[in-house]
């Protein structure tokens, strides 16, 4: 390997020595170098003068002749040509557009100049990739960055008040300016299983709401004529013609489908009609487009099952009043009904003047104990939580209470700042009536006492009076109890616990334990 280095070296050594013709000023300064020592070498045997001056004045004239060649020749083959390639290899290594080796006129430095050329093209084509690189990725960060921006405000749309056939349509006009469509349509899923047209933007670029549509139009082929429809499958011109619209053909026009779903369901659909060959191969944009739907569809879904909530929660406190009318005025009222029933035998029988007298008091006192019932139900229904929270609302009940049957009624909270969701406090609320309505009518009791107590993170509620109690829990049916199934039913639609203890003679004691959130908690524990 060392060899072949030595050779390559001479070898170039030579092509160089070649390329800078310095062989002719080589060859005269050796001719003269040799003729001086021949000069010497003579002069020693001949010591005649004119030879000497002859001898070395020639000598000197070859020496001076090569040396004058020579350093001509390396000024003009070698050294100016070293110093373009200098400045010019500066200038590449600067990145300057457009600097180039200079090809003329380089000497021996040519192949080195072509050399450095290639290496400039190769880095030229690097910066020129390179470039293109950096403006590729500044466009896909641009277009993630609009996507996360959609994202977001799809996301952020969620959570807003905002109606669904608003958000739908406001996010039509974005994805049409994003996909570049000609038109745009969003349709959504009903509940018999047909797909309503929400809204349509034409060609115009006008958005058009359903109510705008009405009455719908259809096509000669059937189908519903929006201000986006606008791709025929039959004869164009005919469809122009019968529609007096501009149409486009399957070859022109491609509909990119945004389906809505959630859990796989589909609950609507965005139709965008791209001019083709469309954005069916650009994945990137597709995906944001299914990510767009799946967030929509969650927004869809979301509002249906707050609409189911809404009417579950009515249904809810339907059967609650149903509940509260079957046993308690409905029951009056029967009970009404065969007094008066009584009357009319006693009327027909022509009976005592004294028995009509006492079933025309029970009917008396029925009425009453009717309008009272009725008045405790209006009462529960109306909102019974105002603004100053629960414990002004149980000190108002337990106040009407007493007032109405002249039973004592001791109320001790032992709470401090609680605050709860106006839903629980309705709960806690409508407990404590219902509670309090079955001691006005079964328990013939003196005392009540109402006990509100927070600790260790536990709502514990007591309402115990000294009445008649009952020897063991009513079966549950409705019509068969008087409130206790209710207040069960509240106390599991809060997530508490109740109990309800009772003896004959010994009163009855009805006790809700409900844990409370850890704010809540460290809010409400007493001092």
């Amino acid at each position: 390997m060392y060899k072949d280095n030595e050779i390559n070296t001479d070898q170039s050594v030579a092509r160089i020595i070649r390329s800078t013709r310095l062989i002719v000023p080589l060859m005269l300064t050796l001719l003269g170098i040799v003729l001086l020592l021949l000069g010497v070498a003579v002069i020693a045997q001949m010591p005649s003068r004119l030879w000497q001056t002859g001898i070395f004045l020639l000598s000197a004239i070859l020496i001076i002749a090569g040396l004058v060649i020579g350093i001509y020749l390396l000024r003009k083959q070698l050294l100016f040509p070293l110093v373009r390639l200098q400045s010019s290899v500066s200038q590449v290594c600067q990145g300057e557009p457009g600097a180039r080796i200079l090809h003329e006129d380089l000497g021996v430095l040519q192949h080195l100049s072509n050399d450095i050329d290639s290496v400039y093209e190769e880095l030229s084509d690097l910066y020129e990739d390179m470039d293109n690189r950096v403006e590729r990725q500044t466009r896909r960060l641009a277009q993630k960055t609009a996507s996360l921006k959609i994202l977001y405000d799809v996301a952020a749309t969620i959570n807003q008040a905002e109606s669904l056939d608003a958000v739908l349509l406001r996010f039509l006009r974005i994805l049409k300016e994003m996909t570049n469509a000609k038109t745009a349509t969003v349709r959504l899923l009903s509940h018999d299983g047909s797909l309503r047209l929400v809204g349509a933007i034409g060609l115009d670029n006008k958005l058009t709401t359903e109510q705008e549509l009405l009455p719908v139009k259809l096509c000669l082929c059937g189908k519903v004529i929006s201000p986006a429809h606008i791709l025929c499958e039959q004869n164009l011109t005919h469809c122009m013609q019968a529609n007096q619209r501009q149409m486009f053909s399957p070859q022109d026009i491609d509909i990119v489908s945004v389906p809505l779903k959630y859990h796989e369901d589909v609950l609507g659909v965005y139709a965008l009609y791209v001019e083709r060959p469309g954005i069916a191969e650009r994945e990137d944009i597709m995906d944001l487009l299914n990510t767009i739907g799946s967030h929509l569809g969650m927004a869809v879904a979301k509002q249906r099952s707050d609409e189911e909530a809404r009417r579950l929660s009515i249904v809810e406190e339907r059967t609650a009043l149903a509940h509260e009318l079957h046993d308690s005025l409905a029951q009056t009222l029967a009970g009404l009904r065969y007094q008066v029933r009584m009357i009319a035998d006693s009327l027909i029988n022509k009976d005592d003047i004294s028995i009509v007298q006492t079933d025309l008091d029970k009917v008396k006192n029925g009425l009453d104990e009717a309008n009272t019932e009725l008045r405790a139900l209006l009462g529960n229904f109306r909102a019974p939580i105002d603004q100053r929270g629960l414990m002004p609302a149980l000190r108002r009940t337990t106040d009407r209470f007493a007032e109405e049957t002249a039973i004592q009624v001791f109320l001790q909270v032992n709470c401090r700042s609680l605050r709860l969701h106006p839903s629980e406090e309705i709960q806690i609320v409508r407990i404590v009536q219902e509670s309090l309505a079955n001691i006005r009518k079964h328990a013939n009791a003196h005392m009540v006492r109402v006990m509100l107590t927070c600790k260790d993170g536990m709502l514990n509620l007591l309402i115990e009076d000294d009445g008649v109690g009952f020897e063991q829990m009513p079966s549950g049916s409705a019509g068969e109890h008087i409130g206790l199934s209710i207040m069960e039913e509240r106390a599991r639609r809060l997530g508490a616990e109740l109990r309800i203890e009772s003896e004959p003679g010994e009163g009855t004691r009805v006790e809700m334990l409900y844990r409370l959130a850890p704010l809540l908690a460290n809010a409400g524990d007493a001092a």
